[in-house]
């Protein structure tokens, strides 16, 4: 909600001046209207004057950015008005069906007087009325607002309906005569504009309860690597050639990653997409970093559009370095094509994805479109900024980058994988992969959409936030590095894609986590919500399939080199 309020205010400010309005008794203050959407929808709005309403005569009124049109509102400051008409209207079946909707679909408005919001439903739907449905829907005909002044500004707005019971929408044509009430009352000392409404934060004892478990995954996992290692170390000094190699074996039961030197460094299948893929995943973690620091310095330089435009110019060339040095290092030539699939990777999903949200949303006539210019904009950063940007880093990181420097050289031809057990398969490695790092984190999950999706918001400090993410992929680090000890000791060379795939796999749970979220957690629904929801669920998982696999390839890689770099040969 803090981008919206930002341009809510810039807009406003846009229109009709950059401060609050000072006021004389009896000057009129402005009222607009704004949206109106279903109370559990928060990403679904349309334009006010989308429902028979009241409005000003002559041609639709011109809305003002975003969405803010004029109204028939009559305020005057510190002028009381118990009763005062706005307008009849006289509605057609279609029109009055139009509305019956709307209150059944728990519709409420946004007004902004002298830049200040207020809301409330359209209508309210009363259980146990007449046969047949037994539920009576009711429009609300007359608002009461409720101003407070000190000085000669408007420092407080409320509204409410209770004075009056809501009009019956009956079927067919109908009448209705629309009214509203204002009503000044001085503020007290030291209260100034009327603040946003007061974040929740979560209970603390939840937040220790999550923080220690994804602690207590890190203990373990870690302290897993800590034996790994310390095995590792002393079975070094043993030769691993001839005679020797198969002792050590039968003496260590988990000495088959001796077995598997000459094979363990041979490139892997894709090599271009899977440097890409690191690359970008080295990205988002730059940017989820940046993020985090933004945020926890408070981001009062510049404007979050502006703030993420900086954050990817700066995150670009790194996210080309490495995944420049890295095709290099696999046997990679085309390093232009490699540097455009590094860009492109995510940043194509991401436009596809806000295309057909933003789509959506033209269709269906909401607010919340945004015109084809700023899809063009986008597009056009993507290939006048993050492209080159990304493909000078990937020069760099090409000319900077050696032969891969492998303690163990390929032999010609690979030798065979022995039969590997159930609980060593590729697929149980990417669940096992995912789910942990997953799980460390799912008691905050909920807070996480609550905050983003729901109506009621809850205060995520950025350093709990930094916290959230950074369990996840210390876990992810620790389980990959222990499932690549395993799959090495069974003798299976095949280690590039394993841990990229396995941690990657925690994309895919918290997709799961959304649905369940969406079905049992939350009351959206309808086609623009449901598509915007999981669109974006959709590119978070995504992202985070690619931050993870990037965190646990690299320390796999860093694992597997120490333990065969000190491995004696025969």
């Amino acid at each position: 909600m803090g981008p919206r309020r930002l341009l809510l205010l810039l807009a406003l400010a846009w229109a009709g001046g950059a401060a609050p309005g000072r006021y004389a008794p009896g000057d009129p203050v402005p009222l607009y209207v704004a949206t109106v959407g279903p109370y559990h929808n928060p990403g679904e709005t349309y334009g006010y004057y989308a429902l028979p309403v009241c409005r000003p005569p002559g041609p639709a009124p011109r809305p003002r950015p975003p969405a803010m049109a004029a109204s028939l509102y009559r305020i005057r400051f510190r002028r009381d008005a118990p009763r005062a008409p706005l307008c009849t209207l006289r509605l057609g079946p279609d029109e009055v069906e139009q509305l019956r909707a709307a209150v059944e679909a728990l519709y409420y408005f946004e007004f902004v007087v002298d830049e200040l919001r207020v809301r409330g439903f359209v209508g309210a739907v009363e259980e146990g009325g007449g046969p047949p449905h037994g539920r009576r829907l009711g429009l609300w005909t007359h608002l009461d607002f409720h101003l407070a002044w000190r000085g000669d500004r408007v420092v407080a707005a409320n509204l409410s309906t209770g004075s009056a019971r809501p009009r019956g929408l009956p079927r067919g044509p109908l009448a209705l005569t629309h009214t509203y009430g204002v009503r000044w009352s001085r503020a007290p000392a030291g209260r100034g504009r009327a603040q946003a409404a007061a974040l929740r934060r979560p209970p603390p004892d939840l937040h220790r309860l999550a923080l220690l478990n994804g602690a207590a995954l890190v203990a373990l996992l870690g302290g897993f690597v800590a034996v790994v290692l310390l095995r590792v170390r002393r079975s070094q000094g043993a030769p691993a050639g001839g005679r020797g190699e198969a002792a050590a074996i039968l003496e260590d039961p988990d000495g088959g990653w001796k077995a598997v030197r000459g094979d363990v460094f041979r490139p892997p299948p894709r090599p271009g997409l899977l440097s890409a893929s690191l690359g970008a995943g080295c990205q988002l973690l730059a940017l989820g970093a940046g993020g985090l620091a933004l945020g926890g310095a408070g981001g009062r330089g510049q404007g979050p559009g502006g703030a993420a435009a900086l954050l990817y110019a700066l995150t670009a060339p790194p996210a080309g370095y490495v995944a420049g040095g890295l095709y290099r290092r696999l046997g990679g030539r085309r390093w232009v094509a490699n540097g455009v699939l590094t860009s492109g990777i995510f940043a194509g999903p991401f436009l596809v994805t806000w295309s057909v949200v933003n789509a959506v949303h033209w269709a269906h006539g909401s607010t919340r479109a945004l015109p084809a210019a700023a899809g063009g904009l986008l597009l056009a950063t993507w290939l006048l900024l993050g492209l080159p940007l990304v493909l000078l880093g990937a020069a760099a990181g090409r000319s900077r980058a050696g032969p891969l420097e492998a303690p163990g050289r390929p032999k010609g031809a690979a030798r065979p994988i022995p039969p590997q057990p159930w609980y060593r398969a590729t697929l149980v490695h990417a669940v096992v992969g995912g789910f942990l790092p997953f799980s460390a984190v799912s008691v905050e999950l909920h807070y996480v959409f609550a905050t983003a999706w729901g109506r009621e918001p809850y205060a995520l400090d950025g350093d709990l936030l930094a916290c959230v993410c950074a369990v996840p992929l210390a876990v992810g680090a620790c389980l990959s590095v222990a499932l690549t000890y395993l799959q090495l000791a069974g003798e299976d060379f095949r280690w590039w894609w394993r841990p990229a795939l396995g941690a990657g796999s925690a994309g895919l749970f918290l997709l799961l986590y959304a649905l369940f979220y969406f079905c049992c957690r939350s009351n959206m629904s309808g086609p623009v919500q449901t598509v915007e929801f999981f669109g974006y669920c959709l590119l978070a998982a995504y992202a985070a399939a690619l931050a993870m696999a990037a965190v646990a390839f690299f320390a796999s890689f860093t694992f597997v080199r120490y333990i065969y770099v000190n491995l004696k040969m025969d």
